[in-house]
């Protein structure tokens, strides 16, 4: 662990093990799991520390330019914000989370996909929106040297670059473009989820995350993350305000092993979404949802010995 992070370790240490009194949580009765799920909260907070101190940056746009090996979606995204391309920063959000980024390949594919294998073609969102047949196309022709150049990240190492697919990449972008074309922009999309749900972050957040459903191939994980990133780079004020437990498994799974001692604890959804509700509180950490959504994920599936996850 990082000599900057000892302090905050050693104070949500503390306060697991307060809060034990009041809830209590066997998953971490055993020193080495209290320890390791630590590790893996202040992993959680890096992450999220990484998005906020970057979205303050004044970058050259040359972090937008997929023909550089600069490229970066997340940077570029802030870019396109800065100077009121409020749409094209939506935009990649969305793709940044549904390529993701490879521990090997790390951006190769968005990177490939967004500028068009350096052809001249970027699929911004100008583009891709007025013609998402053509995106298609170009996918279609193209597949198999993307296949090459890139993989999927982690949490999208199940989706596919099937132009033709009913669940492929180009079935995938068009649904999230039929998703916003009905509001025209984004940002009116926003407004009218607020007009609707109201301006509370939270209850926007989960208004927000039911209007995705008809965005294929985009899940629990995927709406999750792509609502929290719109969030923490201040896009919009929303926070996720539930793990959304009753779709998950990872994070089900290690909730039920630090409130049951035991992965396959008979603990519902409901009682383990209310006693995470109260440590969230407890331990009172930036977008503490989503640092406990991703946490417990990681920490259950190696409770008693560090392992550190990329993504």
């Amino acid at each position: 662990m990082r000599k900057g992070d000892l302090a905050l370790a050693s104070e949500v240490t503390q306060k697991l093990i307060d809060f034990s009194f009041h809830i209590p949580l066997p998953g971490i009765s055993d020193s080495k799991n209290l320890d390791c799920l630590v590790e893996q909260i202040i992993d959680s907070t890096r992450r999220i520390r990484y998005v906020t101190t970057i979205r303050d940056f004044t970058f050259s746009p040359i972090v937008t330019d997929p023909s550089e090996p600069t490229f970066n979606p997340l940077k570029a995204s802030i870019w396109h914000k800065a100077n009121g391309n409020i749409d094209e920063a939506f935009w990649l959000i969305f793709l940044f989370v549904h390529f993701g980024k490879h521990f090997i390949n790390n951006w190769s594919l968005i990177r490939n996909v967004y500028g068009g294998l350096e052809s001249g073609q970027v699929w911004n969102w100008e583009t891709t929106r007025s013609d998402p047949e053509a995106f298609r196309l170009w996918l279609s022709q193209n597949q198999l040297k993307l296949q090459q150049t890139g993989r999927f990240g982690n949490h999208r190492k199940y989706e596919n670059l099937k132009a033709d697919h009913p669940w492929g990449t180009a079935a995938i972008l068009r649904s999230y473009i039929n998703w916003i074309d009905q509001f025209q922009t984004h940002s009116q999309m926003m407004q009218v989820a607020k007009n609707i749900a109201g301006d509370d972050p939270k209850i926007l957040f989960n208004y927000l995350y039911r209007s995705m459903n008809n965005v294929l191939r985009f899940g629990r994980t995927a709406k999750f993350d792509y609502l929290t990133m719109v969030g923490k780079m201040e896009l919009e004020r929303i926070e996720p305000g539930s793990a959304y437990l009753s779709e998950a498994t990872g994070p089900r799974r290690g909730a039920r092993l630090l409130f049951g001692g035991n992965t396959n604890a008979s603990i519902t959804a409901n009682e383990l979404e209310t006693n995470l509700g109260e440590l969230n509180e407890f331990l009172n950490l930036y977008f503490g949802w989503q640092v406990l959504e991703d946490s417990l994920c990681n920490w259950q599936k190696s409770p008693g010995q560090y392992i550190h996850f990329k993504g």
